[in-house]
């Protein structure tokens, strides 16, 4: 159908992951650092990027006929809760940009990129709060679309909320490009067709560890599969989820979530049949999810073992101090492990956030000698800090762009780094970071000049994200369970709001 204007679509975007046992919270600052984004340079950045605001891009250079408006675009690494103040600022920005004066046309449809699992100050559920404003501009007619991370803490009052929605299926996600593509081209349906649809969420009582969520092997592996055998017919989208434990909120856990023609089915049976299907699988390997693994020193023992017989590089991962998780590069229990090992083979760390340090290492310059007091600053509790004496061996200011496949394109920043080697020791080396940053990507490693072709042992605090850009470039990677913010042992946490007794009998949700 011919319409007289371009249609016009409303761009947001608030990415956070929050980690309720984070010792720092995440300030404004935080959200400059990676995006604090308003207008046409949100998608500018974007160009090119295998990312939500990417595909929305691309969604542009296709799409003429469509008038795009990016309003506030914000994302900020994980950590603790964000300050109030940012997220107030950010929805009286959206509120402003949503509002239609005398002259302008009006919104033919809002897209939202979220991360589903945000916290602030005060409030446990700052996505669906910034939903149900948007909606609250826009009144009922507006079609509403939202993409979410796998490890998103849905409420189920979303789906009255949203006309459209879809979450990643992979882990390392590497398909957000795909699963923003999804949900606009659902909006476009919605516009230009006339569709009618029903977004339905359904929360079984399972709070899962996200350690053996990957989606290459394993119980979310057969999960995904079984959700995209499901799809079809009145079924538009089926998302699992893994939920992030972290949060530390009422509706943290895993939840399944559909999108359904409404014309299509009336009674919604196929709808049921496929949410039974998939409640009930989430419940039969709930037990897979759980997984025991070495200690740090038991890792790093298996990871020398390897090297020592064999060419090629071998990776010891500590995820309970993953920047991606709500970790804070401050634990050591892997770092103390590496210091006591005897071995000559070329190691790198991987690494420690400590602006003190950095800030002592720009002072001292490359090529001289200092002495570093390494972790153990938020939380002794988590290991006790390291000395070292060590040469800089490298001084640089922490801005790469990501090669490898997950965010491939978009730029990361660290702040100034440094490359250190320990004196007596050359061959053991350590990075340390302004702020925290994931060492998830090939090029975090080549801004330090670290050759990956030649290098035997990695140790770095990372979790399956790592595993996007290294599993073919590693002969293993070993996962240790070390202690940190984000610990694989759940009973280890001070838990004040998580529940595993959540209503699992499916509620309707239907937005018609």
């Amino acid at each position: 159908m011919k319409v007289a204007h371009r249609r016009r679509l409303a761009v947001i975007r608030f990415f956070y992951e929050g980690n309720a046992f984070c010792p720092i919270r995440c300030t404004r600052e935080d959200f400059e650092r990676r995006e604090w984004l308003y207008g046409d340079q949100a998608l500018e950045v974007a160009y090119g990027t295998a990312t939500e605001l990417g595909a929305v891009r691309a969604f542009a250079s296709a799409r003429p006929d469509w008038e795009i408006v990016p309003l506030r675009c914000a994302s900020a690494n994980p950590a603790g809760p964000i300050d109030e103040a940012v997220y107030k600022q950010l929805e009286s920005e959206v509120i402003a940009g949503l509002s239609i004066d005398e002259n302008a046309l009006p919104w033919d449809a809002v897209y939202l990129s979220l991360h589903g699992a945000a916290i602030t100050d005060n409030r446990q559920s700052p996505d669906l709060d910034l939903v149900r404003t948007v909606r609250a501009q826009l009144g009922g007619h507006t079609p509403i679309g939202a993409s979410f991370d796998m490890h998103a803490n849905l409420n189920p009052e979303l789906g009255s909320l949203l006309d459209m929605a879809s979450g990643y299926k992979t882990y390392p996600h590497i398909d957000m490009f795909n699963t923003a593509e999804r949900v606009l081209q659902g909006l476009v349906r919605i516009v230009e067709t006339g569709l009618q649809t029903r977004v339905s969420i359904f929360k079984p009582a399972l709070v899962l560890s996200s350690f053996n969520m990957r989606t290459e092997a394993g119980p979310m592996r057969d999960l995904q599969e079984l959700a995209k055998s499901l799809s079809g017919g009145p079924i538009i989208d089926a998302s699992v989820f893994g939920g992030f434990p972290y949060a530390d909120t009422e509706q943290t856990g895993a939840a399944v979530l559909l999108v359904t023609d409404a014309a299509y089915d009336p009674n919604d049976q196929k709808a049921a049949q496929a949410t039974n299907a998939l409640l009930d699988a989430m419940t039969r390997l709930k037990p897979l999810f759980s997984v025991t693994l070495p200690t740090a020193r038991e890792g790093l023992d298996q990871a020398l073992n390897i090297a020592n017989n064999s060419p090629g590089l071998v990776a010891v991962t500590d995820p309970g101090d993953n920047p991606y998780s709500g970790g804070v590069c401050d634990t050591t229990a892997l770092f103390q492990a590496l210091i006591d090992s005897s071995t000559s083979l070329d190691c790198v760390f991987a690494s420690f956030a400590d602006a003190m340090a950095v800030e002592s290492a720009y002072s001292i310059g490359e090529g001289g000698y200092g002495t570093f007091l390494l972790g153990g600053r938020h939380n002794k509790a988590f290991g006790s800090p390291v000395k070292i004496r060590a040469r800089v061996e490298k001084l640089t200011q922490g801005e790469f762009r990501n090669v490898g496949p997950m965010e491939h394109g978009a730029c990361t920043r660290c702040g100034r780094t440094v490359l250190l080697s320990l004196v007596g020791r050359a061959n053991l080396k350590v990075i340390l970071t302004e702020s925290v940053a994931p060492a998830n990507d090939p090029g975090f490693f080549e801004m330090h000049g670290i050759d990956l072709s030649t290098l035997r042992i990695l140790c770095v605090k990372a979790k399956n994200h790592f595993r996007a850009a290294f599993k073919e470039r590693c002969l293993a990677i070993i996962d240790v369970d070390a202690p940190g913010p984000a610990a694989l042992n759940l009973s280890l946490l001070p838990f004040k709001h998580a529940k595993h007794d959540h209503n699992a009998t499916p509620k309707d949700t239907s937005n018609d």
